[in-house]
């Protein structure tokens, strides 16, 4: 079993300089700024980088935010009873009981995973390709993120031996690996792992005695809910910590809630006591308005849950589209499956690339901003290598500008068919053309 008492560091901490290196503005971030920039100059822009869900928040939500507008205090650090409550029932509906007891809130999963990290303060595993804030926290909290490569097809889970690899090396090296990252769905490439996947993961952490940290903020975005899901917390459950949102499902990024679900025994009484220290010292609790309405929204009532099955269908529709038209121009992409990401690879299109003066994801990137004012971000992004010429592309901001095109994009029965979608679509078919061989 893995810890449950203080960390004992394996090497000295990294000069206060050396972990702040290297940590700029999150790249989603930072290409969202210079479209903003961009549009603020009257300029055209086709915004693929911000992953964002691009819908508007349901009036159920907004009546409950309203109406626990009047709570001004700060509430308990781990988050509100009622909203535990309701987390806990979230998780148990999805066939992994839990305990209110087991549930820690914050301001976003984003600051709980950071939380984790620094609470388990030594080297993580991440899967390459990953979301671009692992590799920056784990610099943050000064260890060390191995990047490991993605079992083949298999976004967001490492493979299983290069894993194995990796622990043994990081082992000898004196610097141990002792905690490991999923994401499921996958961010950058929109795919969720198969369960046998998530079992030779889960494997490996049993045999080397690894903490999972699993990432399943996309969960309720498959985009078939028939497919099967597998999280390592049902392989797992005395290794592994679930992080989960509202950002994705219900639109609710910039209201900032998130939740964790801790592992039973003393593993997870080890981790609970350290989030809330973390906690206590960074955001003090969730803002406690928007606990009151996360309640009603992990607890599914009816309303919401149509809006986020409403929801999964525009993401499908429009991240299939994106991606079919890659495959139309001769780009290699996976089959989008979960979310609204979509990742093709440019390297049949090198050698000609080559002759503009583009030879990396980056320059790809640039090029489609400058020219066609179209965001996007490089694999580099996410820990690939600089020469890899694939791009992510967030297709949740294409459902319109005004809430009035959003909430037409969520109720018609084709969103493709919409002015402004087919737009989009037929700006990024013409920018494809023009780019091609």
């Amino acid at each position: 079993m893995p810890w449950a008492g203080p960390v004992t560091p394996t090497a000295p901490p990294a000069p206060l300089s050396a972990r702040r290196a290297g940590v700029p503005v999150s790249a989603t971030l930072a290409a969202n700024e210079i479209l903003a920039s961009r549009r603020l100059l009257g300029q055209p822009v086709l915004p693929l980088a911000f992953g964002e869900a691009g819908l508007p928040v349901h009036r159920r939500l907004r009546e409950e935010l309203a109406a626990a507008a009047c709570h001004g205090g700060y509430g308990p650090v781990a988050g509100l009873p009622a909203l535990r409550a309701a987390v806990a029932g979230y998780w148990t509906r999805r066939g992994l009981p839990t305990s209110p007891d087991a549930v820690v809130a914050g301001p976003g999963s984003k600051p709980l995973l950071y939380a984790l990290l620094l609470g388990i303060g030594t080297d993580v595993a991440v899967p390459r390709p990953s979301w671009v804030s692992y590799a920056a926290q784990a610099r943050l909290a000064g260890v060390a993120a191995c990047f490991v490569p993605a079992a083949a097809g298999q976004g967001g889970v490492c493979d299983p031996g290069a894993l194995e690899d990796a622990v043994l090396a990081a082992r000898r090296a004196g610097r141990p690996i002792r905690s490991v990252i999923t994401t499921l769905p996958d961010n950058p490439t929109g795919t969720l792992a198969s369960p046998d996947a998530v079992r030779e993961l889960c494997a490996v952490a049993e045999r080397h005695d690894l903490i999972i940290i699993s990432d399943e903020i996309y969960r309720d975005l498959v985009h078939d809910p028939a497919t099967p899901f597998l999280s390592p917390a049902d392989v797992a459950p005395g290794r592994t910590v679930v992080t989960t949102a509202l950002s994705k499902s219900l639109a609710l990024g910039g209201w900032r809630i998130g939740a964790a679900r801790l592992p039973d025994g003393p593993l997870g009484q080890a981790i609970l006591e350290r989030l809330r220290g973390v906690g206590s010292e960074i955001w003090s609790a969730p803002a406690v308005p928007v606990q009151h309405a996360a309640a009603v929204g992990f607890s599914e009532p009816p309303e919401l849950a149509e809006r986020i099955a409403r929801s999964r269908s525009l993401h499908a529709a429009v991240a299939r589209a994106i991606a079919g038209r890659c495959t139309a121009a001769g780009l290699s992409v996976p089959a989008p499956q979960a979310a609204f990401y979509v990742y093709p690879d440019f390297a049949a299109w090198r050698e000609p690339l080559a002759r503009r003066g583009i030879s990396t994801g980056e320059d790809l990137s640039r090029h489609l901003v400058e020219r066609h004012g179209a965001g996007s971000l490089p694999a580099s992004a996410f820990g690939e290598e600089p020469r890899a010429l694939r791009l992510r592309l967030a297709t949740g901001l294409l459902y319109g500008d005004t809430e009035e095109q959003r909430h037409a994009a969520l109720e018609s029965a084709d969103p493709l068919r919409l002015p402004w979608i087919a737009a989009a679509l037929t700006a990024f078919e013409d920018m494809l053309g023009e780019l091609s061989p």
